[in-house]
């Protein structure tokens, strides 16, 4: 049941030291620390320090804003934490999941992901509903009666390969199978 503390800043012009001596503060036995954007979804040290942290275990930072800029990285970084039973404690906000405002931290942060879960459930049914309305149907469009003779007949003729199929027909190596499939179960 360590503390490990987090530490970033955005630009190499700043500097590390209050945070760190913030974490020191508080008890961290490590500390990970880099200088990179907030933005980046790819952060070394913050990877290394997620790996590092096990069951029990709690990731101090100072500032919520360094684990991440975006609402969908602090999500996704809070269900990774709550589905690793790793505490958060954010020093300048006075939370610890520990206690009941930061459980309730969780749970709401738990809360926005299905929110957000929900809305682009709602948004994707909305798109393919309007594109249907306009005579629109998904997938991939589907191949010609001529197309499927054709594609037959070479086959049946034995005369060429798959490869020299697809080139001829303009039709993927997995649809010939399809339609050599479903002509020889219906043959």
């Amino acid at each position: 049941m360590a503390k490990v503390g987090y530490a970033r800043v955005s630009t190499r012009d700043q500097n590390l030291n209050s945070q760190i001596d913030a974490l020191k503060s508080v008890g961290c036995e490590r500390i990970f620390s880099e200088k990179v954007s907030g933005r980046k979804y790819k952060r070394t040290e913050l990877d290394n320090c997620l790996d590092y942290l096990r069951s029990g275990d709690t990731l101090v930072i100072t500032k919520l804003d360094r684990l991440g800029r975006t609402t969908r990285q602090l999500i996704d970084l809070s269900q990774h934490l709550e589905n690793n039973n790793i505490e958060l404690e954010i020093i300048d906000m006075n939370i610890n999941t520990r206690d009941a405002m930061g459980k309730m931290f969780f749970t709401m942060m738990s809360g926005f992901a299905e929110l957000e879960a929900n809305l682009l459930s709602e948004r994707t049914k909305k798109g393919l509903d309007a594109a249907r309305a306009r005579g629109r149907v998904g997938g991939r469009p589907r191949i010609t009666q001529e197309k499927t003779a054709l594609i037959v007949s070479l086959y049946q003729s034995k005369q060429h390969s798959i490869n020299e199929i697809m080139k001829l027909t303009g039709v993927s190596k997995g649809t010939i199978y399809n339609v050599i499939n479903h002509h020889s179960s219906n043959g």
